[in-house]
């Protein structure tokens, strides 16, 4: 015990300028921190979902983004500009269809030390989760003037997927305007579709092929 103790107190006094300069240095950073001014800063930031649910989709307006009313040393606050950002991250796991709620507060936002967290600005947010569904529906071609007499659209119908009840809404994909002013034989016309629905995308690629006969 002795010989231990006395091992103890010889590893103490070991280099001690190294030790004393070391111990100076930690206290001019500890001293500039503690007098540098609190200040308050209103933020951006943009939101992150962890764990969203594979077999459900977003059906209501999704939030991008919150404020955040922050506190602390000017420094800290200051070294937004260099990537050190607050960071909000919004766990979504476990939640079924329907209406969900979720906080924003100490809990999901990540912070740099000495910087604390007044409030978010909206303090939750909510989503509309809705089961997924996909399905085929048919393609319409918008002319450009007069229809032809005979035409074909390959394929006739194409895959929509989504929210069930917004991919249950959509009757038909529209192809853009389809302009036959110059055509006067048969002719392959590649086109694009859209769909009325900015939550619900495609299957596939989002384009089709309109044949038109001659005249």
């Amino acid at each position: 015990m002795i010989h231990a103790l006395k091992r103890f107190a010889a590893t103490i006094f070991e280099n001690p300028g190294w030790k004393l300069l070391s111990l100076a240095a930690a206290v001019v950073i500890w001293a500039l921190v503690a007098s540098e001014p609190e200040v308050a800063t209103f933020t951006p930031v943009r939101l992150e979902f962890n764990h969203l649910p594979e077999n459900l989709d977003i059906s209501s307006e999704p939030v991008g983004s919150v404020v955040l009313e922050l506190k602390g040393p000017s420094g800290e606050l200051r070294g937004f500009g260099d990537g050190v950002r607050p960071e909000v991250v919004v766990d979504t796991g476990g939640a079924g269809p329907g209406l969900h709620t979720f906080t924003i507060g100490e809990g999901n936002v990540r912070l740099a030390r000495g910087v604390r967290l007044v409030r978010a600005i909206p303090s939750e947010v909510r989503l509309q989760f809705d089961t997924h569904l996909e399905r085929t529906v048919p393609v319409q071609v918008r002319w450009a003037g007069e229809a032809p007499a005979r035409y074909r659209v390959v394929p006739a119908v194409i895959g929509v997927q989504g929210p069930r009840s917004r991919v249950q809404r959509i009757a038909a994909v529209i192809t853009d305007p389809v302009d036959i002013s110059k055509v006067h034989n048969t002719s392959e016309i590649k086109v694009n579709v859209s769909v009325d629905d900015p939550y619900v995308r495609f299957s596939g690629p989002a384009e089709v092929m309109v044949e038109v006969a001659g005249k």
